[in-house]
């Protein structure tokens, strides 16, 4: 049964592969998505017990605006230049793929 499912991952498991090499590391690592995680759990926390679910929403919804704010602005993560070689869309110029 084991065999059967890494073969069947097999494409999901490598398809950072198909980006350039430069980006594999980036997109392997799942550290800011378990950083972003941990930043939640501690925040909301400190709240303890929400009132209503879009209470939840909206603490969550600021969490996550701040920090793609944050990866937008002061980390780049990629670069830019590295990135347009990835865009299908080779026309778009860097300005407008730094604020997608």
């Amino acid at each position: 049964k084991l065999a059967e499912l890494m073969v069947r991952a097999e494409d999901d498991v490598l398809a950072y592969k198909t980006f350039p090499q430069a980006h594999w590391r980036q997109i392997h690592s799942t550290n800011p998505l378990e950083r972003l995680n941990k930043e939640i759990k501690r925040r909301t926390n400190v709240v303890g017990i929400f009132p209503n679910e879009p209470a939840i929403k909206r603490l969550v919804g600021a969490l996550m605006l701040e920090q793609n704010d944050e990866w937008a602005v002061t980390r780049r993560y990629m670069t830019l230049e590295t990135v347009a070689t990835v865009c299908e869309d080779n026309t778009m110029d860097l300005a407008k793929i730094a604020a997608l």
